[in-house]
Formats: structure tokens, C-alpha cells, sequence
């Protein structure tokens, strides 16, 4: 029987673990020569002490001793995980300084730098290529952002600071309040947002005027084949106000009803929560009746532009693009677009009475007046006399159609650009006009539902240029029902006409007199003045600027200012002559 003998087990004085193989006085016999030896703690969980299924063929690897005899392999742990090798702070302290690099590079900026090295580096392009073209992405992505703030920049700087701008804005009144008017009420626009009043259908009266057929060809213009506006100087257009109309003269004589009044004095009470500008109405109380009426040259024979814009125009009156000038230039593109897109052959729709405004003889544009009447209580009626600019035949009857345009004379002021998108996106350039002028297509739907119209056509009219005020192409027509239309815009019929009612009421309980009406140019609120019978009766009228303030002409030729100065001069010699 082989009996097992058990080695001598030496001990270690100067610590822990077997003593060094090559101590001459410490000797393990049998023991592999050049094994490492890993220390460790006793709290530590000691791994495999040899590994016997390791893989041979890596002998000659850079970093391992040349001369290193097989069996030692198996008790090489220095690229083992399991211990806390020198190996292995050095790996874990390369991989910190390649961490280290990436926070640099951040650092450094967002582009990204480009060497040899990196390029053909096969574990730099697996790892850091997407990141790098995700930065070129976002790169690219934020410089697209920049040039679109920069192409916008005066738009979205409306939109961040237009409101703050727009109450900065000082308007002034359409009509100076004198010290010896008295106010007698203030009604603000939020009590009108709560009212409501239904009519029945209203009748026809009379019609008077003639009407010229609409031409459906304009239908079909677009910016590519837009059409340059024609002015209509030969033919008279006429703004006469309720007292001064003698249809509604004979009909208040003959007690056809107790309120009369315009469709453009009526809508504008009926939009008037949407109206930020100054606007007067003269109320005249005769007896049991009421009139409506409007002053010489008032701001309701003109046409707002961009109204409730937050963009202010220009306060300089002068300027091509103020608020006075642009509803100057908005009211002849009105009169002229109205007229242009007729058929003017001639053949025109005859009513039962000719234009009660114009002589004998003299041109007046296509209109028809409908003098219409609505009951608004058992004893109350109310008379109006409604326009409409032109006829068209649909399945063989005539409908009625108001024909408007709209007018764009500087791109920058809406941001929209009509030439580039009413082809495209009609709706988007619709919904800048209803931002920008809510008030003026409100009260132009509420002058279609007044006259019974059964379409409403809006042109699109551009200036040639934008600093040129003179010249004008149309870019575009598009048709409305005006029902359909007032739907869209959140026009609401009851509403408008509960405005009216509760006005009608107030005025009614007043004496006879002479009264105004006044929306306030910097509150949305109406004032209720009384003033004495001949105001507005002799209107003043403006001033002329001294000489030197006046536009002067332009400068005369050479020759002819020579020929000016001779002629003064020989003048001059003749009153001296004949003095002496």
C-alpha cells in the first residue's frame, strides 16, 4: 500500500502566503517556478486558483516572457478580470484617458476634427461616427432655424412684441369732441357681446338703379395671368347720407317707418366690437322718428387696411402707407374693382325707378339701392337703403352680387407674400386678411346680408410695386355666400342685430335733438354725446399749408425758367413805364 506523504509546509515570516520560491533558505520542493501570486484581503471572494482549459496558442503574445514553460500558463491570471492586476489599472486607466479625449473634444466645440488617424481607425468609426453625424445634422438643422429667424425677423418680432406696440399706438378721434357737448351715456363693447335679437325676413320697398351683368372670366385669374386695374374716371360714384336721399324722404313722409338709415351706417353699428379705429354716427330725433346719418367726408366713406393689425403703419400722413392714405388708395381699388369686372356692353338690368343721385345724362357706375324694410317691435320699423354692384344669371334667375376687394400694398407688414401664395394656399392668405382686417369683412358680410345678396366676390388687388400707390394689378377673385361666409367668420346675424335694437331703444327714449355717437379711438367703448342742432351743418374745412410746408412742384426745365424770368422781368419794365 503507497502511503501519501504530506510536504513540509514552510512558513513565512515577512507575511502572508507561501515564501518566495527563490529564497535559498525557503524551498518548496515540486513547486512551478515563475507562478504569480495574486494578494488579497480576507473580505475578498477568492477565484480559481489554475486554469487548466486555457488556450496555448496566445504563447508568443507582446508583453509575455519568451522561454515560459506551458504548465505555467495555467496559473497566468494577468488578463483575468478576477483580480485587481497591474493589467488591468493600466487598461482601465487607458480607457479613462479616452473618455477623457471625448469630454475635450466636447469642449473644444461643436465641430468635430478630422485626422488620418481617425479616419482609418476601424473602432473610431464603429463607435463614434453616428455621434458625429448627429452633431452634423443638428448642425445643419440649426442653421436652417437661423435662416428662417433671420428671412422672418421683422415678422415673428411683430408677433413677439406687436401687442405691446399696437397699445403704444395714439389714435385720434373721427371727430373732436367740443367742451359744450354733453355726454349722456358710455357703453362699452362687452355689454354687446351678450345681446341678441332675431328679425323676421325683411321687403323690398323700391329698387332703384341699374345693374351691368358680372364677367365670370375674372373667376379664373391667378398671379401668373393677373390683369392691371382700370380706373373709372367718367363714371360717378355717389355717398349720400340718410337725411340727404329722397327715396328715404318721401318714404318717412308717408310713415313707411320710424328708424331709417344706410347699409354702411348699420353695419358698421353691427360690427362695431370689432372696430378699433375712430368712427361717428349723427343721430337726429324728429318726432316719433330716427336718423341714422353720417357727417361730410366722414371715415365711413373710406376703407380701413389693416385695422386689427398688431403691426401699427406709419403715422406720418404723408406716407404712402398711414392709415389715411391706405384707405384712400382702399376705397378707389373698391370703385374701380367694382366696375372693371363687368360686362360693359351696354346691356344692363333695369329696376323701377333710375339712380335717385345722378342727372341727366351723366354716367353713374353699376348699382342698384334696395330700400329695404325689417320689423323690429309691433310699432317699430326700420328702413335701410342696401347696395348692390352687379347681376348674375344662375339657372336662369338673377342673383344679386356686392362686389369688395381687398388690397395688399406691402408684403412685410402681413408676412404673406399674396403673389407666392394665393395660388397655393389661398385659405392661409384668407386667414392673414381676417387677422389683419376682421372689421372691414365683417361689416362688408354684414352689407350682403343687409342687401339680400346672393354672393359676395373678394378681389385680391396688389400694388405693381410696393412703394407705388398708383398703379395696381388683380391677382385673384373668389366668391362667397354670404351666409356660408359669415359662418366662417363667426359673424352671428342675432347678434348684430341685437346691437342694433338696444341702440334703437336708447335713442328712442331721448328728447328730440341732435345726438352722436362716438367709438372711442383708445377704449372699446361708445360715447353718447348731445350737441346743439347746427353742429356739423358747416363743417370746417382744412386749412392749406403755408407755402413753405406745401409739396412743391416739380422742378421746371432750363429753358423754361428762362423764359419765366425774362418774361417777369419785361413786366416789371412795363409797370415802371407806365408809372413814370
Amino acid at each position: 500500500m503507497v502511503e501519501f506523504e504530506v510536504g513540509e509546509v514552510p512558513s513565512n515570516s515577512d507575511g502572508w502566503g507561501p515564501p518566495e520560491s527563490s529564497s535559498p533558505t525557503l524551498y518548496v520542493p515540486n513547486h512551478p517556478s515563475n507562478v504569480p501570486f495574486a494578494p488579497f484581503s480576507r473580505s475578498e471572494k477568492l477565484g480559481r486558483i489554475a486554469d487548466w482549459t486555457r488556450s496555448l496558442t496566445n504563447q508568443g503574445r507582446p508583453g509575455s516572457k519568451q522561454g515560459h514553460h506551458p504548465s505555467d500558463s495555467a496559473f497566468d491570471f494577468s488578463g483575468d478580470d478576477s483580480f485587481a492586476t497591474l493589467a488591468a489599472d493600466e487598461d482601465s486607466s487607458f480607457r479613462l484617458v479616452d473618455t477623457s479625449a471625448k469630454s475635450n473634444h466636447h469642449q473644444n466645440g461643436n465641430r468635430p476634427k478630422f485626422n488620418p488617424r481617425w479616419r482609418f481607425n476601424p473602432h473610431h468609426q464603429r463607435s463614434q461616427l453616428p455621434q458625429r453625424r448627429d452633431e452634423e445634422v443638428e448642425a445643419k438643422k440649426r442653421e436652417a432655424e437661423k435662416e428662417r429667424a433671420r428671412r422672418d425677423r421683422l415678422y415673428h418680432l411683430n408677433r413677439s412684441q406687436g401687442p405691446q406696440r399696437r397699445e403704444s399706438a395714439v389714435f385720434k378721434s373721427s371727430v373732436d369732441i367740443q367742451p359744450e357737448w354733453n355726454m349722456l351715456d358710455q357703453i362699452p363693447f362687452s355689454t354687446f357681446s351678450k345681446l341678441s335679437f332675431s328679425v323676421p325676413e325683411p321687403e323690398d320697398l323700391l329698387i332703384c338703379g341699374g345693374l351691368e351683368f358680372y364677367d365670370r372670366s375674372y373667376d379664373r385669374i391667378t398671379p401668373k395671368n393677373s390683369r392691371p386695374l382700370e380706373r373709372f374716371k367718367n363714371r360717378n360714384f355717389f355717398k349720400v347720407t340718410t337725411t340727404d336721399d329722397p327715396v328715404i324722404r318721401r318714404l318717412a313722409n308717408e310713415d313707411k317707418a320710424t328708424v331709417f338709415a344706410t347699409d354702411t351706417i348699420l353695419s358698421t353699428l353691427m360690427c362695431s366690437p370689432r372696430s378699433v379705429y375712430s368712427w361717428d354716427i349723427v343721430i337726429q330725433r324728429v318726432g316719433n322718428k330716427l336718423f341714422f346719418d353720417k357727417r361730410d367726408g366722414s371715415q365711413l366713406d373710406l376703407l380701413s387696411v389693416h385695422e386689427t393689425s398688431q403691426e401699427p403703419l406709419p403715422d406720418v400722413k404723408d406716407d404712402i402707407n398711414s392709415a389715411y392714405s391706405l384707405s384712400v388708395e382702399a376705397a378707389y381699388i373698391n370703385q374701380n374693382f367694382s366696375q372693371q369686372v363687368l360686362i360693359r356692353d351696354g346691356n344692363k338690368v333695369a329696376f323701377e325707378e333710375s339712380n335717385p343721385f345722378a342727372n341727366e345724362g351723366e354716367e353713374v357706375a353699376s348699382v342698384a339701392y334696395r330700400y329695404r324694410r325689417w320689423k323690429l317691435d309691433d310699432d317699430m320699423h326700420l328702413v335701410s337703403r342696401c347696395e348692390v354692384q352687379s347681376v348674375m344669371e344662375v339657372s336662369k334667375q338673377k342673383s344679386f352680387l356686392t362686389l369688395n376687394a381687398l388690397n395688399e400694398f406691402d408684403p412685410k407688414y402681413s408676412g404673406v407674400d399674396w403673389r407666392q401664395k394665393l395660388e397655393t394656399q389661398r385659405g392661409a392668405v384668407l386667414a392673414t386678411e381676417l387677422k389683419n382686417n376682421a372689421n372691414k369683412l365683417a361689416k362688408w358680410t354684414a352689407q350682403a346680408l343687409l342687401a339680400g345678396a346672393d354672393m359676395m366676390k373678394l378681389g385680391y388687388v396688389s400694388r405693381v410695386h410696393p412703394r407705388d400707390h398708383f398703379n395696381h394689378v388683380i391677382l385673384a377673385v373668389v366668391g362667397y355666400k354670404p351666409r356660408d361666409f359669415a359662418s366662417q367668420i363667426n359673424l352671428n346675424t342675432s347678434n348684430m342685430w341685437g346691437i342694433v335694437k338696444s341702440i334703437v331703444d336708447l335713442c328712442m327714449k331721448l328728447n328730440e335733438g341732435k345726438y352722436v355717437l362716438v367709438k372711442d379711438p383708445s377704449k372699446p367703448q361708445v360715447r353718447i354725446y348731445e350737441v346743439p342742432p347746427d353742429a356739423f351743418e358747416n363743417d370746417y374745412v382744412e386749412e392749406p399749408l403755408p407755402e413753405e410746408e406745401q409739396v412743391q412742384p416739380l422742378a421746371e426745365d432750363a429753358d423754361d425758367a428762362e423764359v419765366n424770368a425774362t418774361a417777369k422781368d419785361v413786366e416789371e419794365k412795363e409797370i415802371i413805364i407806365e408809372a413814370a
